[in-house]
């Protein structure tokens, strides 16, 4: 499997980091998955970094702990949000990868949120 993030690739977690307008950095420890070399993250559809990726699709990637400290490189990439294809294709890869715990939190969030409640964000490395 192709990996250009290095650490950030298969992390547990990873800190995302987007950009206002004025330029000043976001960041926020999320869950990704790895797979044909882009990073793939989950997260509310209209959360902040939702709305600053569909303006700015330039991101930070850093592997870190789930409070969000930084435990190596930073990673320039490229951030794109997917459709309701490529959210539920999101949802199956950090089922897979975070296994039962996976399952719990993305099940939950369907039937709480519904499944546009929801999106995916496809990462490229590099800007």
């Amino acid at each position: 499997m192709d990996n250009p993030f290095g650490p950030a690739g298969t992390a547990n977690y990873v800190m995302l980091t987007t950009f206002r307008k004025n330029g000043s950095p976001v960041a926020t420890p999320v869950w990704a998955a790895l797979d044909d070399g882009k990073l793939y993250v989950w997260t509310v559809t209209d959360s902040w970094k939702v709305k600053r990726i569909r303006r700015d699709p330039a991101v930070t990637l850093q592997p870190c702990n789930a409070t969000g400290k930084p435990r190596g490189a930073v990673i320039d990439g490229t951030a794109r949000v997917l459709d309701a294809a490529g959210s539920e294709r999101v949802r199956g890869l950090i089922k897979r990868k975070y296994s039962v715990q996976g399952w719990l939190i993305v099940t939950g969030s369907v039937l709480r949120r519904g499944r546009q409640g929801t999106v995916g964000i496809e990462i490229a490395a590099g800007r």
